[in-house]
């Protein structure tokens, strides 16, 4: 994990998560966040990753065999997965999402943060991008409050409520008005001007551009159904 504003979300939601912790993708690759400090003294806290190195508590790639992974982890379920900025580096992103579910206990919480629009990033590869739907068909158990969700762009603290607008960075004077920035459609609508000499159409000829932008999303297991404590004797 590499983007601060992903330590920033889970600092602010940090109430919603339990122990054991399970970090997926958990190599420190230099610019790693470090949720260990911040949760390892709360309970059990595992690292896993593809390959071993600091960070990596245990090699594991959590698109095998189910039964492999359960005794490579020991038989344990999570309180809290944190799975960050991994899904777009996994070949079978649905497998993993089936698996990652699998190991969270009964109202266990899933922490995911997805590229919606970011440049080819090879971990070893780059897959896929993601929107708010597409996350929620991954976890089709897992009940997603939106309330919960961001969009963040590269720019440190700039998390925005989940819309069709996600990342979206609009050349309309008329679009910034209605969202309540008026100087920013001020500016738009000067560069939507500017376009039109010729210089500017290489950014502004075109009616929006998306910025650098990850989805944060915080997915529950359900609790099952509780039995009624008693039943009542059937009528004559």
């Amino acid at each position: 994990m590499g983007d601060v504003n992903q330590l920033h979300y889970i600092q602010r939601y940090a109430t919603l998560f339990a122990g054991p912790y399970l970090e997926v993708g958990s190599l420190d690759y230099g610019s790693t966040q470090d949720l260990r400090s911040l949760f390892g003294s709360g309970g059990v806290y595992v690292g896993v990753d593809l390959r071993e190195g600091a960070g990596a508590d245990v090699v594991l790639d959590l698109v095998g065999d189910f039964q492999t992974i359960q005794e490579k982890l020991g038989g344990l379920r999570f309180g809290t997965i944190f799975c960050l900025s991994v899904l777009e580096h996994c070949e079978q992103p649905f497998r993993m999402a089936e698996n990652l579910t699998r190991l969270l206990k009964p109202g266990g919480v899933l922490c995911v943060s997805v590229p919606f629009a970011w440049k080819f990033h090879g971990y070893p590869n780059d897959y896929w991008r993601f929107t708010q739907e597409g996350v929620k068909k991954l976890f089709p158990i897992l009940e997603f409050d939106l309330r919960a969700a961001v969009a963040a762009t590269s720019q440190e603290g700039d998390c925005r409520p989940l819309g069709e607008d996600v990342g979206k960075i609009a050349f309309s004077s008329k679009y910034h008005r209605k969202t309540g920035h008026p100087l920013r459609g001020i500016s738009a609508g000067f560069l939507k001007a500017l376009a039109r000499f010729g210089v500017w159409r290489w950014l502004c000829g075109y009616r929006y551009v998306l910025a650098p932008t990850n989805i944060f999303m915080v997915g529950t297991l359900p609790l099952p159904d509780r039995a009624p404590m008693h039943q009542e004797e059937p009528p004559p």
